[in-house]
């Protein structure tokens, strides 16, 4: 097989796994994008040879694409990213590229007690149920700095408590939105059971919001936390994108080897 040029849209833990599975497995040069400094770093760790860390417009992608010999563009990025994901499958039939998703598997729910999941259509919809049925005590938000401003439309940000990375963007959104420092929890990877059960008791949290973005970012161990401490967890459901087609996509590094030997 030739060495393989790859544009690969990151900032997510299963995008670090692949850049290192790629560069163990295949002869790569990889530009990774992320939004942040910080999933920048992670791609340089895994194995990046290059990486921009800011959002990118469409025209930008198809610019980087257009001026370079990229064979394969990989699209890494979080389930719930939707925009990204359909501009990167537009950008892909623009340009006439290789495309792949790579999407983590979506929860299996067969041995998982259900019993406090409450699910919402999206985070506006978490807000209003909120709102309506959890009046009193306060709300750990699992969900990421993006999508606070949706949920706060309809509850405030005196009992709001999100658990993002302290990076600046996330810090500026908090205080445009109202968000005392002190109501700001680091995160640093997925929490524990043990951390998630502490965090509900630090700040005697009545209701919790996630996403359902699979087991690798920590949901059993919120569903857990929320079943042992008898407290409602709100969970998004993770958005169909209709511009993916079934061959598309690829959820294990099984999956992907296959998917790369075929279209090389």
């Amino acid at each position: 097989m030739k060495k393989l040029n790859i544009m690969l849209l990151g900032g997510t833990k299963d995008s670090t796994e692949l850049i290192k599975h790629l560069k163990n497995n295949y002869d790569t040069h990889i530009l990774t994008t992320t939004t942040t400094e910080y999933g920048s770093k992670l791609a340089v760790e895994a194995g990046s040879d290059d990486t921009i860390a800011r959002p990118l417009l469409k025209d930008e992608i198809i610019e980087i694409i257009n001026n370079s010999d990229f064979d394969l563009l990989i699209d890494a990025t979080h389930p719930f990213a939707e925009h990204i994901t359909q501009t990167s499958k537009s950008v892909s039939k623009i340009c006439d590229i290789n495309y792949i998703r790579f999407e983590r598997p979506p929860l299996i729910f067969d041995d998982i007690d259900e019993s406090y999941i409450v699910y919402a259509k999206s985070f506006e919809n978490a807000g209003e149920i909120i709102s309506q049925q959890y009046p009193q005590g306060n709300i750990l938000h699992f969900a990421g700095a993006n999508t606070m401003e949706d949920v706060l439309k309809n509850v405030s940000a005196d009992r709001f408590y999100p658990r993002i990375l302290k990076v600046p963007k996330s810090i500026e959104k908090c205080e445009k939105l109202g968000i005392r420092e002190d109501h700001i929890i680091e995160m640093k990877g997925a929490a524990s059971l043990k951390e998630n059960i502490d965090l509900i008791e630090k700040y005697d949290a009545s209701v919790m919001i996630t996403k359902e973005s699979g087991e690798i970012g920590g949901v059993i161990e919120k569903i857990e936390a929320a079943n042992r401490k008898d407290i409602d967890l709100l969970m998004i459901k993770r958005p169909v994108i209709k511009e993916l087609e079934k061959e598309d996509i690829v959820s294990t590094l099984e999956e992907f080897d296959k998917k790369i030997k075929k279209l090389f």
